[in-house]
């Protein structure tokens, strides 16, 4: 039989991929330090949001495929640039007088507006800590107040100060006239204010490791590199830290690659390697456009979460990483059931195919139970729709009809997806909703399935009667069949699109079903009940 290790080796899937990639970068041998080091970014100016999700998940999948082809130990820091002068109060948090009075200060040396920690610095990393948490991460944070004040940095501050002007040489044409005549790689602390200062350095003195500005009141002032009296600019600070401490691999957005080729060629005059990386494409709206915190357009993890689960979103993050996606609320019930379908699926793949299924890498191998009885979230969408319910007892009136051995209690996952489903239908489905009543062609075409479904035992099954749907739709003047079944969704559901409807006159039961079709017979309003 082959193993596991043998597997991973050849499997196609982007982790390991990667994991192959950085394997090779290693060369096979265990690292000076004894560890693979993985590392992600974060700004906490702000909370978590979903591309900081996005980025720990992935890394974590590469982390995980890389753990099975190697014997080489790994660990991921969480590095959070908390040391960063704070340049604009945020529109989210209380107390905005308060911080505004300390602008330009490190944000842990700001205090914390919601009142809960020492700083908002430390409020923030909290929330990223609570965040990652709640996902399960196996994340260690590191914050750069901490290392650059412990001397974790000052090695490599001081090659920085040795090499500044070829580190000089690399970023000022990447910035503005006005920009270069003032820029240092170096942005001091002030011990008068306190503020992050962006000013030029006059003078530097290698021998006792300082430099000389000019502060913001005009005196001449010298300080020391090290021990947390400078901070470097984000690219060479990035560079900084990867030869620091030794990253091997971390991945960044599409529009960082001239940063990651900038911080790249910076580390390399540290006398460090770059790790290995990885460019994923950055997340659109519903309309193409790139999402962004200031503007507020996309998703957030909360909103995602309210309507699907943890899984889902996993799921999303996964797929087609290099590729531009729209992350918007009508991608979430076809990833759903995307989830749910690869779900299904594992227990009877081959074990190689399993190595390429996303549940794979998005429980580490160890997928839970199926358990859903077969039942998609569209389908459970659309059983919320026509029972016109915000009440999880009547859908699973239906579905122990359906699945008669599946109740909430055993079938957890399920009854998560009732919920889910219900909160989709209360805020997207039924605002949209809009019946209407059917042609003189599609009545006759409505009753003759009504005929169909009349002649059908009550236990029949999904396939047997979407056979008579299919046929049905065969014998009537329909343009296509697609044209049929938009007729029943927008007759029968009052929506464009809908589930199979086998599938689903069988959930909602045949004696419902026919009634249903009755009443748009009649001309009673569907969306009244």
């Amino acid at each position: 039989m082959t193993s596991e290790r043998d597997l991973a080796e050849q499997a196609r899937a982007w982790p390991f991929e990667e994991a192959r990639r950085l394997l090779a970068r290693l060369g096979g041998r265990m690292p000076d330090k004894g560890y693979a080091l993985f590392q992600t970014g974060y700004g906490p100016s702000g909370l978590p949001h979903i591309g900081t999700f996005g980025e720990v998940v992935r890394t974590t999948m590469v982390r995980q495929a890389f753990a099975r082809i190697s014997e080489v130990p790994t660990r991921l820091f969480c590095f959070s640039d908390d040391m960063d002068g704070l340049r604009k109060v945020p529109d989210n948090i209380p107390n905005q007088d308060m911080v505004a009075a300390h602008l330009g200060k490190p944000l842990t040396a700001i205090p914390d507006p919601f009142g809960t920690h020492e700083s908002f610095g430390h409020h923030n990393n909290a929330r990223l800590c609570a965040f990652l948490d709640d996902f399960g991460f196996d994340y260690e944070l590191q914050s750069a107040t901490e290392l650059y004040r412990a001397g974790r940095f000052d090695r490599a501050l001081l090659k920085v100060l040795e090499h500044y002007d070829k580190v000089m040489e690399i970023m000022l044409p990447t910035l503005g006239p006005e920009r270069r005549e003032t820029y240092s790689p170096f942005l001091p602390l002030c011990a008068r204010t306190g503020r992050v200062l962006q000013v030029p350095v006059i003078e530097r003195n290698l021998a006792v490791g300082t430099i000389v500005y000019r502060d913001e009141d005009g005196t001449k002032v010298e300080t020391p590199v090290t021990g947390g009296h400078c901070k470097l600019q984000w690219k060479p600070d990035w560079a900084m830290r990867w030869a620091a401490l030794g990253v091997d691999y971390e991945m960044s957005g599409k529009d960082l690659i001239d940063s990651v080729k900038a911080s790249g060629r910076i580390c390399r005059v540290l006398g460090a390697r770059p790790p290995e990386g990885f460019t994923y494409e950055l997340f659109l709206d519903e309309k193409a456009e790139k999402i962004s915190k200031s503007k507020g357009n996309g998703l957030s993890v909360d909103e995602w979460l309210t309507y699907a689960p943890p899984d889902s979103l996993a799921l999303f993050m996964f797929q087609k990483p290099r590729a531009a996606k729209r992350l918007y609320f009508d991608v979430i019930p076809r990833t759903v059931d995307d989830y749910l379908s690869f779900l299904a699926r594992f227990t009877e793949e081959e074990p190689a195919k399993r190595l390429e299924n996303p549940v794979w890498h998005i429980h580490d191998a160890v997928p839970p139970a199926s358990a859903t009885g077969g039942l998609s979230f569209a389908l459970l969408l659309n059983l919320a729709g026509v029972c016109n319910t915000e009440d999880p007892a009547v859908l699973w009136g239906f579905i122990s009809r359906y699945a008669p051995d599946a109740r909430p209690e055993t079938a957890p996952l399920l009854d998560q997806m009732v919920g889910y489903a219900i909160a989709y239908y209360r805020d997207f489905v039924k605002p949209q909703k809009r019946y209407r009543a059917p042609t003189e062609g599609e009545r006759a075409a409505l009753e003759d399935l009504l005929g169909e479904l009349e002649a059908l035992p009550e236990n029949a099954e999904a396939e047997a009667i979407q056979t008579q749907v299919y046929e049905v739709g065969k014998r009537h003047d329909f343009e296509s069949l697609r044209a049929w079944f938009k007729a029943l969704y927008e007759i029968l559901l009052g929506q464009e699109q809908g589930p199979r409807m086998g599938s689903f006159f069988k959930l909602y039961g045949l004696e419902a079903s026919k009634a249903l079709i009755r009443r748009a017979l009649a001309g009673e309003d569907l969306g009244a009940t």
